[in-house]
């Protein structure tokens, strides 16, 4: 446990680095606080909106549904996958050439400013709990790993998270996102070999999975799994392309960066989908009593299976390492959070209230409120995650479906369709949103998955169809009321008391109008090159040192090896940094 601790620490280390280092570039403006002035290069870009959609959740609600389920899970990724494909094909280059530092100010241009007060308070206060969600997945499985106090836990991985965002902004967020998605890949490919190793390859871990493998155990009617995979297509399309998350590509440094990065995300989530959950899937047959060891984290018991494999089957270290790559998952999502946050206070609410009282302030005075901002928003994430923490009956991943399907979607629902449907009176967006909160209460109270079961006569549904069901039924109440109610909204469109008509044309005009780079951009790119190249170095280094850990002989080699594909890549950073850039 001594070596876990050390590696830990050093990677702790490493992130506060990145923080100090970027925090320069993160100094000048406001819109480089918040989005990097809009400079990134597509590979940064990539593996921050790649590591935005990961989060902790993936190694502990979402494995312990693989454990339990088999094959099942990868709905939700291939579905993230899907997502990212049409990002690239239609989505991630429109938001970059919106033109705005942050979403909310891309709402203001297609709704109006009175949707775009609505909208920044609510956004804000749903950041919140999305961010509580990932941050309290880490404390479950943090808490697991040490036998240490969850709310401790909670508390200690935040307040260095809100050390990295409040320093450097934009910049250190994406910075760190981009190493700690080497260190995600490190763990995962490693853990994947050594399992399939374990259990003899692919074939074996089909075959021997307890109650079968695409099937799962508990599903009598496997019409409900091909469901979940159909209607989460367009649910991860609908949370993950709409104004809100554009924030995600704002930061590239032209159009076609941003398409570079959705494809980069969109390969980056497609293997992981299969690569990440390989453990959990073997663990079934090596280690199928894995939740006992931790019956006191209740429903939570099977999220701690990736720890019972790391434990049981990896070289010493690899905890360590594994808790290192947990933390890089949840920190990501945590500090784009409130970063995004920041920028959204700033830009659609403080300023806004002094312009209507004739106040001007200058852009350093407001970085330094943005800082302000950011620190307050980590509070109420730690909050948030406290509060989840308690929640018992709920395994993470039913916690994650549940704020997802029910809160997140009917907020999205207008922030993607705005796109596509241009007439639309002031109106529809909070209404739609009031239509969709309708929707999810009704489902969870009235119109469940028992109620329809009733209806078709069909009896005896297992919890794990009923949890299927239940979302398959919000997604489609969502996907065909919520979404029809935004559209029908159209019909009730008057051009002539349409207010903010000039703004909503400027919209669409710079939606479909190309950002090219300027003659700047050169040396920024070098500048991103180089201090990310000599993280990558150090972090390489770090595992190479790992190799000294006395552990069996092919635990050295993999380090080593893992150790020497990172810096071979931070090599290439570096080298590149002297090129000239396009």
């Amino acid at each position: 446990m001594f070596y876990d601790y050390l590696v830990i620490a050093l990677y702790f280390v490493l992130i506060l680095v990145i923080g100090v280092v970027f925090s320069r570039m993160a100094s000048k403006s406001t819109s480089d606080y918040f989005r990097g002035g809009g400079r990134m290069l597509w590979w940064m870009v990539g593996s921050t909106a790649f590591m935005a959609q990961f989060s902790a959740v993936t190694f502990t609600g979402a494995a312990g549904k693989a454990f339990a389920d088999g094959f099942a899970i990868s709905a939700v990724y291939i579905g993230n996958t899907f997502a990212f494909f049409c990002g690239w094909a239609y989505f991630a280059h429109r938001f970059r050439q919106m033109r705005v530092d942050t979403p909310t100010e891309a709402i203001k241009g297609r709704f109006g400013p009175k949707n775009e007060l609505f909208f920044s308070w609510a956004l804000i206060v749903f950041s919140f709990l999305n961010a509580g969600v990932w941050l309290n997945a880490l404390g479950v499985f943090t808490s697991a790993v040490f036998d240490a106090d969850i709310s401790l836990t909670i508390v200690a991985i935040g307040l260095t998270v809100l050390f990295v965002s409040v320093l450097s902004g934009a910049w250190g967020v994406v910075a760190s996102d981009f190493v700690q998605t080497l260190v995600v890949a490190v763990v995962s490919v490693a853990c994947a070999v050594v399992a399939l190793v374990k259990i003899g390859g692919p074939t074996e871990l089909v075959n021997n999975f307890p109650g079968g493998f695409f099937i799962g155990p508990n599903m009598n009617y496997p019409l409900i799994l091909i469901g979940t995979f159909i209607f989460f297509l367009p649910k991860q399309i609908i949370t993950m392309m709409n104004l809100h998350d554009s924030f995600r590509f704002l930061n590239a440094k032209d159009s076609i960066n941003a398409r570079k990065a959705a494809l980069l995300a969109m390969t980056l989530m497609g293997v992981g989908t299969i690569i990440w959950f390989i453990p959990p899937w073997a663990s079934a047959t090596l280690y199928p009593d894995a939740a006992t060891n931790y019956a006191q984290l209740g429903n939570k018991a099977e999220d701690a299976v990736y720890l019972v494999f790391a434990r049981n089957a990896m070289p010493i270290g690899t905890v360590g390492l594994l808790m290192a790559a947990l933390f890089a998952a949840s920190m990501s999502s945590m500090d784009s959070a409130l970063n995004k946050n920041a920028g959204i206070f700033i830009r659609s609410i403080y300023q806004p209230f002094l312009s209507k009282r004739n106040k001007n302030t200058d852009d350093k005075k407001l970085l330094s409120i943005s800082k302000i901002v950011s620190f307050i928003s980590g509070l109420g994430v730690i909050l948030a995650a406290l509060y989840f923490a308690s929640l018992k009956e709920l395994s993470l991943f039913e916690l994650m479906m549940s704020v997802s399907t029910m809160i997140q979607m009917p907020m999205m629902v207008p922030l993607l369709l705005g796109i596509v449907v241009k007439k639309t009176p002031q109106w529809a967006p909070w209404a739609t949103i009031v239509v969709g909160l309708i929707i999810s209460w009704l489902i969870a109270n009235l119109y469940t998955a028992e109620f329809f079961a009733s209806l078709l006569n069909v009896e005896s549904l297992t919890r794990r169809e009923i949890i299927d069901l239940n979302i398959i039924l919000t997604i489609a109440g969502h996907v065909f009321i919520t979404a029809g109610f935004f559209w029908s909204t159209s019909y009730f469109y008057k051009e002539e008391k349409d207010k903010n008509k000039l703004a909503t044309e400027s919209f669409f005009k710079d939606l479909e109008t190309p950002v090219i780079a300027d003659d700047l951009q050169d040396e920024v790119d070098q500048q991103q090159r180089r201090k990310l190249g000599n993280m990558v170095m150090v972090m390489s280094l770090g595992i190479l040192l790992m190799t000294l850990i006395p552990n069996p002989y092919w635990g050295r080699i993999m380090f080593a090896i893992c150790a020497l594909i990172i810096a071979f890549l931070g090599f290439l950073l570096k080298r590149s940094a002297v090129k000239k850039t396009s």
